[in-house]
């Protein structure tokens, strides 16, 4: 009888599971719509304020000055309250923040002051979304699919970076940098509105708030054994691992559009602001895809998720050489979105790796190991403006990606692992 009710509670599930992973792929697209918005609109807003490279490069990095701070509260928060609670709460603020950004660049004659603390408070707000998200696919989704849940939600943010590239080249165009803004920031508080009507109720909401505010525990299990967690190699090649999957993504993720409009002035916009996260959609889906038929198929978790970070880590960051060592546009684009596209092969590599380690607090290990990948992010944005700055080449930058990609490989590859370290007693590798 336990059996079979079982059965029927999964399959009555599944309807409700199908609903939340699509609107946690259309949140995770909303979340890349506000984020990329800024560096679509960095030379344009550069022109307006004049900001140097320099400049513009602060402003681009401030976001994960913030991002960085909230990332273990944001998974600690999901394992207590419930991850998609948490997305909700943020959303709900980010949102706002991100809708409101034109007015806070014309309060003053401050601009980059005002810019750089918008995209702060942008970065804490944002935070907490990722390892909210791990926490709550860790508690709702069997090791079989995870990596392909994760893929799918994961996609999300290529779906975002297009859609804003796409849409805000058009928009930037038409109407100005302020309507990408309007723009990214109006969808999400109706993505907003929608999970609030139709997903969650009024009643979990105030339950979840009630808790925080009385600092109480939901369950005698939101203690994280951390002392355990970081006395295992495993968890700090999983942390070593993300930080260098997240600083090459973010300076990436930064710095091309500049790139392409320096380096090729008369190319069409819309080309290289959607191309490579165009490819990197069915790449994602892929990886996730290969993943779990391989690990079905009897082949070793970890034996999957090294190979994942191969492609992931390894193989991107030959495309992004060769992005230093081209002149043609064409020859750019496919470089640009080979390496994109592979990145991808992370979400079903360490992303996943997290949860195999500590399902338990996996949103709380996440959130410390995309802290790390944030301040990473922090230095190496930053210090990418400063070295093509200084030295007047992109070539720099792209090696720069290279050798962070390949120092979080290589640290992998000797020290990762996919048993359970989150329990007292001793599991069998899988």
């Amino acid at each position: 009888m336990n059996l079979t009710s079982r059965r029927q509670d999964s399959q009555e599930a599944r309807p409700e599971c199908q609903a939340w992973t699509g609107t946690l792929l259309l949140g995770t697209c909303l979340l890349y719509c506000a984020r990329s918005s800024m560096p679509i609109c960095t030379v344009s807003m550069s022109q307006d304020f004049g900001w140097n490279k320099k400049e513009a490069g602060i402003v681009l990095s401030s976001f994960f000055w913030g991002y960085c701070l909230t990332q273990v509260v944001g998974g600690h928060l999901g394992d207590r309250i419930g991850g998609e609670k948490v997305i909700l709460l943020s959303a709900s603020a980010w949102g706002s923040i991100t809708a409101i950004t034109p007015l806070l660049a014309h309060l003053s004659s401050a601009h980059l002051a005002f810019m750089t603390f918008s995209r702060i408070l942008m970065g804490l707000l944002q935070g907490v979304y990722f390892p909210a998200l791990t926490s709550l696919l860790s508690q709702k989704v069997r090791e079989s699919e995870r990596a392909f849940t994760y893929s799918i939600v994961g996609a999300g943010s290529q779906f975002g970076t297009l859609l804003t590239g796409a849409v805000g080249s058009l928009l930037l165009e038409w109407y100005g940098w302020q309507s990408i803004f309007y723009f990214s920031g109006g969808l999400t508080l109706l993505w907003v509105w929608y999970v609030y009507r139709y997903l969650l109720s009024e009643k979990d909401l105030i339950l979840a708030l009630g808790v925080l505010a009385q600092s109480r525990p939901v369950s005698r299990y939101s203690r994280v054994p951390w002392r355990r967690l970081f006395r295992k190699p495993a968890v700090w090649a999983a942390v070593i691992s993300q930080l260098s999957a997240a600083c090459s993504f973010f300076v990436l993720l930064s710095w091309l559009p500049t790139f392409f409009e320096e380096t090729f002035p008369d190319a069409k916009g819309w080309i290289f602001n959607v191309v490579p996260w165009l490819v990197a959609i069915p790449a994602s889906l892929f990886s996730g895809f290969l993943s779990d038929h391989l690990i079905n198929q009897g082949y070793r978790a970890i034996t999957v998720r090294k190979l994942m970070q191969g492609m992931g880590l390894g193989l991107s960051s030959v495309f992004a050489l060769c992005l230093g060592h081209t002149s043609s546009f064409c020859e750019s684009v496919v470089f640009a979105s080979a390496s994109i596209g592979l990145q991808t092969f992370n979400h079903s590599g360490i992303s996943v790796n997290i949860q195999d380690l500590a399902p338990s607090c996996a949103g709380f290990l996440f959130g410390v190991a995309n802290t790390a990948g944030a301040l990473a992010g922090v230095v190496g944005v930053c210090l990418g403006g400063y070295l093509i700055e200084t030295t007047g080449s992109w070539t720099c930058l792209f090696n720069f990606v290279a050798v962070i990609s390949n120092l979080g490989l290589c640290t992998f590859l000797v020290f990762g692992q996919a048993q359970r370290v989150d329990l007292s007693s001793t599991h069998e590798d899988l």
